[in-house]
């Protein structure tokens, strides 16, 4: 279907709509359920069922086939028309800000993901994973990209409103962190002043768990791509960062370190893979959402941007 069509502002138009976003679900040569369970879940009659299932292999969505007491079977899907006749319309993710390969290999990867899934994506970068999540809650964002240990503390926080679309794996989201620290200077000095960002849940995160049990400590705020130009200017003393940064961006005037072996340990999982998030409000756009991405494909291609195989197309 290509452009306006009366035909789904009908009542069997509706329930057209309706039932591409169930059937997004189904993968070709799988057996649909009954008329009458669609029917069931869709609150109609089995007629409206039978009708809208017509509209959808008019409009080229689908093609389905009757085999006998074996039931009907779904015999090939256009993907991007069940997309666009659901009324999902256009993804929206909020990742963070492109600074480092890893997540410019990220943003390659999903956004061809669900391109050769016919899902229409765009990506918008935001800064700190609270910004991403508010973005979330409000509507403006359909989903967000956070590293695992994020996700899972903010879904805590939001268990009704939020839910995990998928974990992309280890060092996906970041390689490492390590502890930056003045040159010339000591995690043993006291009155030490560590810069941190806490609109950056992770920065924040590590900043505490690696300097939080020091009562001498006087936090220093600062945006995360500033915190090692405090180091460097003497403004600061330590900080943690990505060790993705650090190549190519800390010169003289810092030192790095490695963090502790049991925060290392703790979190090494966690905090390195990639976690994609959306709203849990709809149970069917949420599932239909998860079909589109293929974490092999995503992960694939953002290694091929890490190792310079690919530019980053995002």
């Amino acid at each position: 279907m290509n452009g306006y069509d009366e035909r789904f502002l009908t009542r069997n138009g509706l329930a057209a709509r309706q039932l591409a976003l169930l059937l997004l679900e189904y993968e070709p040569e799988t057996r649909l359920p009954r008329v009458r369970d669609f029917a069931e879940e869709l609150g109609c009659g089995n007629g409206t069922v039978q009708a809208a299932l017509r509209l959808l292999e008019e409009a080229g969505a689908i093609e389905t086939a009757a085999r006998g007491h074996l039931g009907t079977f779904l015999v090939k899907s256009d993907r991007a028309v069940l997309w666009r006749l659901s009324g999902l319309g256009t993804l929206l993710a909020a990742m963070p800000l492109p600074y480092s390969r890893r997540y410019e290999g990220l943003a390659t990867g999903l956004r061809a993901a669900f391109e050769e899934a016919g899902t229409p994506f765009a990506i918008t970068f935001m800064r700190g994973a609270g910004s991403r999540v508010t973005a979330l809650l409000e509507g403006k964002a359909d989903l967000v990209v956070l590293s695992r240990y994020a996700a899972d503390r903010l879904i805590e926080e939001h268990p009704e409103e939020l839910a995990l679309v998928v974990d992309l794996g280890p060092a996906t989201y970041v390689g490492a962190h390590g502890v930056l620290v003045a040159e010339g200077g000591s995690l043993e000095e006291p009155g030490l002043r560590v810069a941190v960002d806490h609109a950056s849940e992770d920065q924040r995160m590590l900043a505490e768990l690696t300097f939080g049990g020091r009562d001498d400590v006087e936090w220093i705020e600062c945006s995360y791509m500033q915190l090692p130009d405090l180091l460097v200017h003497r403004e600061a003393d330590a900080t943690v960062w990505s060790l993705d940064e650090v190549q190519g961006r800390i010169g003289h005037g810092v030192d790095v370190l490695p963090l502790g072996d049991e925060i290392t340990r703790d979190l090494a999982l966690r905090n390195s893979s990639a976690a994609v998030v959306g709203r849990a409000e709809s149970a069917a756009a949420l599932h239909a959402i998860k079909d589109a991405i293929d974490p092999g494909r995503v992960t694939a291609l953002q290694s091929e941007v890490i190792r310079g195989d690919r530019m980053p197309s995002y």
